[in-house]
């Protein structure tokens, strides 16, 4: 299926490894121009280098800590320059945080809304004025599952997550007249880097049944544990989605959350 998004111009935030790497590489196979982010200048040249490695092209980077205004303009002003426009916008910058209302401490509460809301507010009140000129735009905001179903261990990630929510449907609602369409997906038990790194651990203090156990054996027990289909997802799978929801195919959905959970309606 020819998804009509060759050579559109593709902002990805959160992309130097882990779903956000996939995406990129996803957006690439399918012809579009695409540009990474992140905050590490290292990690990008790397996740440069792999994505020129797997598809053959160059793709944009720029180091950049969305969480900060001007960052976020300067680096989208180096981006109009270059490229002229911007078509398409990942929101994927993001990590994991374990941490209940009563029990997280006001710096990590702090953390996550600086990554999770103020990176998304920056980078929709620059680029969304842009798509409205062009008549056309595609935003994908990477979400959780837990914001639909919470867990109290979660509270920091989860009510977050259903905040992202909330702001989709409302962009959606006041970009919709200028064929911009905004939807956000609802990610669950994904294997990534950051997930082993933040969660694992704390699946083992948890859980002294698997304490003891090795991450391979771990992750396929929880896979068969939380999901109907029986396993963790994979990042390209979430890519997959992105990529639909950012083409020509789709122009009707808007201001939805897509449950990519494989079928749990809880996260861990």
């Amino acid at each position: 299926m020819d998804l009509g998004i060759k050579d559109k111009v593709a902002f990805i935030t959160g992309a130097s490894a882990g779903i956000g790497l996939s995406t990129a590489e996803a957006f690439v196979n399918e012809g579009a121009k695409v540009i990474i982010c992140g905050r590490n200048q290292q990690k990008l040249e790397d996740a440069k280098k792999l994505i020129k490695k797997n598809t053959g092209t160059e793709v944009g980077a720029y180091a950049c800590d969305t969480s900060k205004f001007e960052q976020v303009e300067k680096t989208v002003n180096e981006i109009i320059k270059e490229y002229k426009k911007i078509d398409i916008l990942i929101n994927n910058a993001g990590k994991a945080q374990a941490g209940g209302v009563v029990d997280a401490k006001p710096e990590d509460w702090q953390s996550m809304i600086d990554v999770k809301i103020y990176s998304l507010i920056n980078t929709c009140k620059l680029i969304a004025p842009i798509m409205k000129k062009n008549k056309w735009g595609r935003i994908v905001n990477m979400s959780s599952i837990g914001g639909i179903y919470p867990n109290p261990k979660l509270t920091i990630s989860h009510g977050l997550s259903a905040a992202i929510n909330n702001l989709t449907r409302s962009l959606s609602l006041d970009l919709a007249p200028y064929n911009i369409i905004a939807n956000a997906i609802g990610i669950g038990a994904v294997r990534t880097k950051n997930w082993e790194e933040n969660m694992l651990p704390k699946v083992r203090q948890t859980r002294k049944d698997l304490a003891n156990l090795d991450d391979e054996v771990i992750i396929k027990q929880l896979g068969e544990e939380l999901t109907p289909v029986g396993r963790f997802g994979k990042p390209i799978e979430i890519a997959q989605i992105a990529c639909f929801l950012c083409s020509e195919c789709n122009g009707f959905v808007t201001g939805s959350v897509i449950e990519a959970s494989g079928g749990a309606d809880k996260f861990m």
